[in-house]
């Protein structure tokens, strides 16, 4: 299945395919940890909302559009995923305490920023700290994560062409910083 789309491994989902389905969560569910963990620090909630969304993409694979509404595998994975996290909170509103990602200030760094810090180190690491977070969140995601202009949109809620000028402007700073 390695020359298999995500797209494509989605529909084969949708006939009742374990195999894609397996493969479809070893390609995305390393990332969307870490993009859920950024967002929630709460490792019980991680843990539900990734079990929720693969539950929901076995259950539901057959209603994905794909392409021919301009969407992504991923996107549609990761709109999935983001709506089980907020119906978390939701659920756990009652308590006194709200989760530590809506916090003002959190005390402990990203988990993604944790990961990139041991991936990327030295000058590099040093640069990549120092861009907006704006700029590096498109590079980690198209870079680091592998993703289409495209699909860094859909995960990013912002427009195609906005990518592409983060990007843009993201490798001149780092040029700049690395020279």
């Amino acid at each position: 299945m390695d020359g298999v789309d995500e797209e494509r491994l989605v529909r084969l989902v949708a006939e009742g395919d374990r195999a894609a389905f397996e493969e479809l969560y070893r390609r995305t569910s390393p990332w969307l940890a870490v993009r859920l963990r950024r967002r929630c620090a709460d490792a019980q909630i991680v843990a539900e909302v990734m079990q929720e969304t693969y539950l929901a993409v076995w259950r539901a694979a057959g209603a994905f559009a794909g392409a021919s509404v301009g969407g992504s595998a991923v996107g549609w994975l990761w709109t999935i995923a983001a709506r089980r996290l907020v119906d978390a909170f939701r659920r756990r509103a009652h308590h006194a305490r709200p989760p530590v990602a809506v916090t003002a200030e959190a005390v402990v760094p990203a988990a993604e920023d944790e990961v990139l810090a041991a991936t990327v180190g030295g000058d590099v690491g040093d640069a990549l700290s120092r861009l907006a977070p704006e700029l590096r969140d498109v590079l980690q995601a198209m870079v680091l994560d592998g993703l289409s202009v495209r699909e860094t949109a859909a995960l990013l809620g912002v427009p195609e062409g906005t990518v592409k000028t983060r990007a843009r402007r993201a490798r001149i700073a780092m040029r700049k910083a690395l020279s």
